[in-house]
């Protein structure tokens, strides 16, 4: 992952900067030093600081840089996050990808922190999903985890999730379920086994055949949710559930109180409402 995160930023600021970025060469002294503050210009929560430095210091190892306000942390409008020192012409290059990424990461801590408070006091744990921008993935699930939420998996390789194209194109959920657990075994690999089921017909074919660690309720109804979570805590099987599809902040909490261990949540990292926040250079 660190690799795949070196290589966003290369690419990044290859795009931005391409052959040079012609006003700063022109306006700025090559050797002129200065610091620069970070500004948050609206209520959140914080994320995306070590991500900050790391792209500051891709290029310049020098660059010093002084946190005032770590990841996580709930800030305001006027507060400076940190103050970063160094060529003037390396922080004005860097100026647009790092705001671009922190105001994105906080965009989507401040969104996780709204749903994990929403269902604060039962034991449903929020998660996120693979809807994430394009090569920002690193960047998108660090930034839930700094919300408070938990990450889903982090791609198609770390766990089994068989979806209803999955199911429609294996002929059913039983050879479905089957030939996942097949071919873990002819590979020696063991994964967590989820499988997503679309209504309480699909859901009781699961029970009964087992071979999953984890079943998703997509887009069950409240209602159905309840009857699905009694219905699985009358099976022998220890299943974990997790509900997904058409739950937002005003019913997260009725959803998690149905007994649910899981809320997966797309638009923690598909409709990001980034915070707003400007870097400005304070002295010379």
């Amino acid at each position: 992952m660190n690799d795949l995160i070196a290589d966003f930023i290369r690419l990044a600021l290859s795009e931005d900067v391409g052959e040079g970025d012609h006003t700063t060469q022109a306006c700025i002294r090559e050797e002129a030093q200065g610091t620069a503050h970070l500004i948050v210009k609206k209520e959140g929560i914080l994320a995306g600081c070590k991500a900050a430095e790391r792209i500051f210091r891709y290029v310049d190892p020098t660059i010093e840089m002084h946190v005032n306000i770590e990841d996580g942390v709930a800030v305001t409008s006027g507060d400076i996050a940190f103050t970063v020192t160094g060529k003037i012409r390396t922080l004005l290059q860097h100026e647009r990808l790092v705001l671009n990424v922190m105001q994105r990461m906080s965009g989507i801590a401040t969104e996780t922190y709204r749903y994990v408070k929403a269902v604060e006091g039962t034991c449903c744990r929020i998660l996120d999903t693979r809807k994430t921008s394009p090569c920002m993935r690193a960047f998108d699930k660090e930034a839930v985890r700094i919300g408070g939420a938990f990450n889903h998996r982090t791609g198609l390789f770390d766990m089994i999730l068989i979806k209803d194209n999955h199911v429609d194109g294996a002929g059913g959920i039983e050879p479905a379920i089957n030939r996942v657990n097949k071919y873990l075994r002819s590979l020696g690999k063991r994964l967590l086994i989820e499988i997503e089921v679309r209504n309480t017909d699909e859901l009781r074919q699961v029970l009964n055949y087992g071979g999953v660690d984890r079943i998703l309720l997509d887009n069950f109804s409240l209602k159905q949710t309840e009857e699905a979570v009694r219905l699985v805590r009358s099976y022998k099987g220890n299943y974990e559930l997790e509900s997904s599809g058409g739950i937002t902040l005003k019913n997260a909490l009725r959803y998690a109180r149905t007994g649910v261990d899981f809320i997966s949540i797309g638009a923690l990292t598909h409709s990001v409402n980034a915070l707003d926040m400007s870097l400005k250079i304070c002295s010379l």
